[in-house]
């Protein structure tokens, strides 16, 4: 999720990941049915040559399994990104900020970078719960400034 030198196939794959997950939260929840993903840290094939021994002893499947299991119970969240390993537990979140609304006469970059702090500015970020949503922020900040 967070990228690994030379390993960008692995990190394509595991967003992949997370955007499935978005996904059938949406189609299963009527049902509901609870979609997660599980983010491990787990000593593997791909990081036996990486790491020392010792750190390998400790980042086993069973340090992960406690979680994963949490994940499969009836009362688990949804929607949630659960990262583990070596005992450690943890959830991590995607969040999209406010941004800004450019009226189509001043979409170009030289405007875009001009505004670059407001639109990247995290103080009222929020979780976005589908594409719709994106879609419907950009919408009401047009709207909005058409009115305005």
């Amino acid at each position: 999720m967070y990228g690994n030198f030379g390993q960008s196939n692995y990190g394509a794959a595991k967003m992949a990941v997370l955007g499935l997950m978005n996904t059938l939260v949406l189609e299963g929840g009527k049902n509901n049915i609870h979609i997660n993903a599980l983010a491990p840290t787990a000593g593997t094939r791909m990081t036996e040559d990486l790491l020392p021994p010792a750190v390998l002893a400790m980042l086993t499947p069973e340090s992960v399994t406690a979680g994963a299991l949490v994940l499969c119970d009836e009362s688990a969240p949804t929607r949630t990104i659960l990262c583990a390993g070596a005992g450690g537990y943890a959830t991590s979140s995607m969040y999209e900020s406010d941004g800004i609304f450019v009226p189509a006469e001043k979409q170009n970059p030289d405007e875009i970078k001009a505004q670059w702090d407001q639109l990247s500015d995290i103080s009222d970020h929020k979780a976005l719960e589908s594409g719709s949503k994106q879609t419907e922020k950009f919408l009401m900040k047009a709207m909005a400034a058409l009115q305005g």
